[in-house]
């Protein structure tokens, strides 16, 4: 057995090696011939799926499931992204006004044990975050902000409830419920019930749906005219006082989520038409018939613009040429929005369509994802994308999840940095050693900064002529979660008598990346 440690000596060899790893502003050796990234292997690309609690879509799958088999359940779910190779799950943790966690607020949730109120025996949401954090996942946790009831009976909500205590912050419309956005208090009390699982949760996002006013009913009105005879004055329409409202909402809360945690990112998934063309010339070429500017009172591109959140995932649910909207036309309008701003772009993606849809025949294509993947690949802007539904990515319907992920998830990757949170590096590892054993390489090394809350793992095959910099993921072995102290990883793929050269770098919560030194070779 032979067993190197190379404490950043490795000369130009060095140089080609770490390439591309390290901190902005170091000088690098330039790459190898032959070593132009990938784009079907990126080193950083948000991946993710929704998994929804509302009406049980996926997760838990019945009201009335013990504790441990909702545990069982949302490991799997949890399982199936590692299996992925995803890097994060948005879960819906406040579908209706009501809680995934023991709120200082607001009730359990009926969604858990078929009864509002009732306790489901554990905290959900604590058991979510560690799970995803053990499996090195972001939990990105989905709050609904304005919907109250899928039904319209005020009095089915537990005495408790502060809809019950406030009827009049109520608004019955479409079937359904809503607190009146336009109500001060009401708004108050959707932000402090968002930031009591802000407070008490280490979540890494907080994370909004396409629903603020309700989506349009023809023939109902949604009834808020005292609301705005009351609040409405210095606007000239209702609908300028009701973006106004939901503006209020998007950066009261970004604001109160960063004095309480600024490394927790705010995320918005808007239906993915702000406009359209013929409405607004600053509008996407698209003919759809709703438009979240003027029937949502989401004024989506402002909170762009304004960098009033960190992300925003267009649920650009459309095939490519699909005439009032086409995916690859409204993926590009958004590219163009958050140009110049902090804001990622990452894509929603359709999922559920996948040989279920007759709204275009693409949807009985099995390509129709990974082309979307192939289009975005041409588009810096966009960084990443999120599937809609967990049930229906399982469901691999005529097999397109699987093309999708031999085609485009062959290598885990990083989650992208976000500079504007937190751009400092943690310091690089220590004493890193590699070895030969009976079930592979075994890495061994220690951490340094006291902020690295994971590791990227890299391996380059010198017996190949591997002497590329990892400008993107092809050598990219693993993510993993930091237990503190001494850190153990296994490399059981590694051929033997192969030479082998081994990088670890620390990642912060930030997903920010030390240098790679040092390294280490095993032959």
């Amino acid at each position: 057995m032979r067993v190197w440690r190379v404490v950043g000596v490795l000369g130009v060899a060095v140089g080609l090696l770490v390439g591309g790893l390290t901190s902005a502003g170091t000088a690098t050796a330039a790459p190898a011939s032959g070593c132009t990234p990938d784009p079907k292997t990126p080193l950083r690309q948000f991946r993710a799926t929704w998994v929804s609690s509302v009406v049980n879509i996926d997760w838990p799958s019945r009201t009335g499931l013990s504790p441990a088999q909702q545990q069982a359940e949302l490991i799997g779910w949890l399982d199936d992204a590692v299996r992925q190779r995803h890097n994060a799950v948005v879960l819906q943790v406040r579908p209706t006004a009501d809680a995934f966690w023991p709120s200082a607020i607001e009730p359990w949730s009926r969604y858990l044990t078929g009864t509002q109120g009732g306790d489901p025996g554990y905290d959900p949401l604590a058991f979510a975050v560690a799970e995803a954090h053990k499996r090195n996942l972001e939990l990105h946790a989905w709050f609904n902000p304005y919907r109250l009831s899928m039904g319209t009976d005020l009095n089915a909500l537990v005495p408790t409830h502060p809809a019950r205590q406030h009827p009049d912050w109520v608004v019955t419309y479409g079937g359904k419920l809503y607190y009146n956005p336009g109500i001060p208090a009401a708004r108050k009390l959707v932000e402090d019930a968002i930031m009591d699982a802000v407070s008490k949760y280490d979540i890494d996002g907080v994370h909004f749906d396409d629903y603020f006013y309700p989506y349009p009913v023809a023939g109902q009105v949604f009834d808020d005219a005292a609301t705005y005879a009351q609040y409405g004055a210095g606007f000239a329409t209702v609908q300028d006082w009701r973006r106004n409202n939901i503006d209020l909402l998007i950066q009261e809360l970004q604001q109160r989520i960063k004095a309480a945690k600024p490394w927790v990112k705010f995320g918005i998934s808007p239906f993915a038409v702000w406009r359209n063309k013929g409405t607004d010339p600053l509008g996407s070429d698209t003919t759809a018939g709703v438009q979240t500017y003027d029937d949502l009172a989401a004024d989506t591109r402002k909170w762009v613009r304004e960098q009033w959140i960190d992300y925003i995932v267009p649920q650009v649910y459309w095939a490519g040429g699909f005439a009032p909207a086409d995916y690859n036309k409204i993926v590009p309008w958004w590219a163009e929005q958050v140009r110049g701003t902090d804001v990622h772009l990452y894509i929603g993606q359709a999922t559920y369509k996948v040989g279920t849809s007759t709204q275009s025949p693409d949807w009985s294509d099995p390509a129709e994802l990974s082309d979307h993947l192939a289009f975005n690949s041409t588009i810096p802007e966009v960084k990443g994308d999120i599937y809609f539904s967990a049930k229906d990515v399982r469901a691999d319907r005529l097999g397109a999840t699987s093309l999708l992920n031999s085609t485009w998830y062959t290598r885990p990757a990083l989650v992208p940095a976000m500079p504007s949170l937190d751009a400092r590096p943690p310091l690089p590892v220590h004493g890193l050693k590699a070895a030969r054993t009976a079930g592979g390489v075994e890495l061994q090394w220690r951490a340094t900064s006291k902020d690295t809350t994971s590791y990227a793992v890299y391996r380059r095959d010198l017996t190949a002529g591997d002497w590329c910099a990892d400008n993107d993921a092809r050598n990219l072995l693993a993510t993993m979660r930091s237990t503190g102290g001494q850190q153990t990883y296994v490399d059981t793929t590694a051929v033997a008598g192969r030479h082998y050269l081994y990088l670890v770098t620390a990642l912060d919560r930030g997903w920010n990346q030390s240098v790679p030194l040092p390294a280490a070779v095993v032959r």
